[in-house]
């Protein structure tokens, strides 16, 4: 991969609310640009024209279109906490729902432009701060899981951390994956499958507790 230089940092970093709101409207502009267009034919003229500024007032905030696509890798990676994660309801049986939630944030956060994300993941340049938010972003993920895990009554496996570790792995890599190329699975049958390897996993194996497990037949054999 590429090693990345002064010509992806942004040249200005806005310190007044207009500014701010500028540098936004050119960062809308490009992924609505890139999207549309493809990386090659997505100039910074058309981003500048899109975002109706001049595209001296561009080069102000951006001196490429690689240092435009670079912020906006970075700020899909980088996002953040998972709001949802404290609001889940950790009790017995609810292990499959708990799973769903994780699975369905990292998809909702792919599926609004799968174009994009094609673009961001196969042209943009791998720089040092991409990679310190991808570990940032790895870092804040792999604790929130490894937390939740280690409150949920159902989660039986040998190491939380470990187990935290791969969880965020798979769950990131296959979403990104699926939600990046042209889709020969449907989004639904992947969350299912997805969720029920997880879920078997953290389950160490065992069946669901009383209350969530199925009824037995009460027919008799060969009845």
């Amino acid at each position: 991969m590429p090693s990345a230089d002064r010509r992806l940092q942004p040249r200005r970093k806005p310190r007044q609310v207009r500014a701010e709101l500028t540098r936004e409207r050119i960062l809308t502009a490009a992924a609505h640009v890139f999207a549309e267009y493809g990386y090659a034919a997505g100039t910074t003229n058309r981003v500048a024209e899109r975002a109706r500024v001049s595209i001296g007032s561009l080069y102000q905030y951006f001196p490429n279109k690689d240092a435009l696509l670079a912020e906006l890798l970075l700020r899909h990676i980088d996002r953040g906490t998972w709001p949802q994660a404290d609001r889940l309801e950790l009790t017995p049986g609810s292990l499959e729902k708990t799973v769903r939630a994780l699975v369905r944030d990292a998809v909702d956060h792919h599926r609004d432009d799968p174009h994009l994300l094609r673009i961001m993941i196969e042209e943009a340049t791998i720089s040092q701060e991409l990679l310190d938010a991808i570990d940032r972003h790895g870092r804040i993920r792999v604790a929130q899981v490894r937390d939740l895990l280690a409150r949920h009554p159902d989660v039986h496996v040998r190491d939380l951390g470990t187990a935290a570790e791969l969880i965020v792995f798979t769950v990131e890599m296959n979403t990104h994956k699926l939600m990046a190329a042209p889709q020969t699975i449907p989004v639904e049958t992947f969350e299912n499958e997805l969720v029920d390897m997880v879920t078997r996993y953290l389950s160490g194996g065992r069946q669901p507790s009383a209350e969530s497990a199925s009824p037995a037949d009460p027919s008799p054999p060969g009845g």
